[in-house]
Parts: structure tokens; C-alpha cells; sequence
């Protein structure tokens, strides 16, 4: 079997699970993207796919890592989101995983709201803050996919121009 065939195959498996990783939070969604992405224009001896191009893939994936941070601090902390809500996300977040597929949408969201419940005991702030909490997630989620098409697309330009 070709060599450049196996890391071919390679490179698309690892762009697929950072595809599915944007969704997933317990995988490095858009890094691997990144790396499957590299891993492909190494595979080729970088004849279709430069420097330039590689560094802006890069530079999209830090600037996701920025994404990821203000999505979920920013829609938490705009609704007045104390550091148990944040705590609650991330419980609720990894809770989710294990009642797929609703879980990845309701896992933050309860997650946040129990948190910020058991900080003030007001219901209604409460749910505020979990809806904003999750409200920003959604936007991060949003953005990250944004990115991987921006990024499948800068490569797709660079290989085929």
C-alpha cells in the first residue's frame, strides 16, 4: 500500500474527529483539525499547500482557543454568573456526554443553573444565568464551526490555486 495513501487516510480521519469534536468537548476539536490538515500537506511534501497558508491555519486555531475561553466566560459572567455556575458548566458538560445527544445541549445548561442555584439560592437568577451560560456556548459552537470551514476552506483554496 502507498505510503502518501496511508497519511492521506490518516489526515481525513483526524479532520473528521476534530469536526466532531467541535461538538464534543472532550476532544481537541479544531487542533486536530489543524493537524490532519498539516498532516495532508506534509503527506504531499507541502507542494499544494505552503507555508502562508499553514500559518493562517495555525493562526485560526489559536484565535479558536480565544473563542472558546470568551464564549463561555463572557456569556456567563454578562448574566452575573458566579464561579460555582462556571464549575456547573463544566460538571454538566461532562455529565452531558453520557446522555447523547441531549445531553450536550442540557448538560451546561442544568449544569449552570444547579451551580448558580446552590450559590444563591434564588431560582430565578439561577436560570438566567444558565440560559446566558448556555447561550454562549451555543455562540462559541457557532464560531468554532465557522473556523473549521474558514480553515477547510483556506486549505481547499491553497491545494486547488
Amino acid at each position: 500500500m502507498d505510503h502518501s495513501f496511508i497519511l492521506y487516510l490518516l489526515a481525513v480521519l483526524m479532520v473528521l474527529a476534530g469536526i466532531a469534536g467541535v461538538l464534543l468537548p472532550a476532544l481537541p476539536g479544531i487542533p486536530l483539525v489543524f493537524a490532519g490538515l498539516l498532516l495532508a500537506a506534509w503527506a504531499d511534501g507541502f507542494e499544494h499547500v505552503g507555508w502562508l497558508p499553514l500559518v493562517l491555519l495555525a493562526l485560526l486555531t489559536l484565535f479558536s482557543f480565544v473563542v472558546d475561553l470568551l464564549a463561555t466566560v463572557v456569556g456567563a459572567k454578562r448574566v452575573g454568573a458566579s464561579s460555582r455556575a462556571l464549575w456547573g458548566t463544566a460538571v454538566g458538560t461532562v455529565a452531558g456526554l453520557f446522555f447523547m445527544p441531549w445531553g450536550l445541549f442540557l448538560g451546561p445548561l442544568l449544569g449552570a443553573l444547579v451551580g448558580e442555584y446552590l450559590h444563591g439560592r434564588q431560582l430565578g437568577h439561577a436560570t438566567r444565568v444558565g440560559l446566558g451560560t448556555w447561550l454562549g456556548i451555543l455562540l462559541g459552537l457557532a464560531c468554532k464551526a465557522a473556523l473549521v470551514v474558514t480553515m477547510l476552506g483556506v486549505f481547499a483554496f491553497a491545494w486547488f490555486f
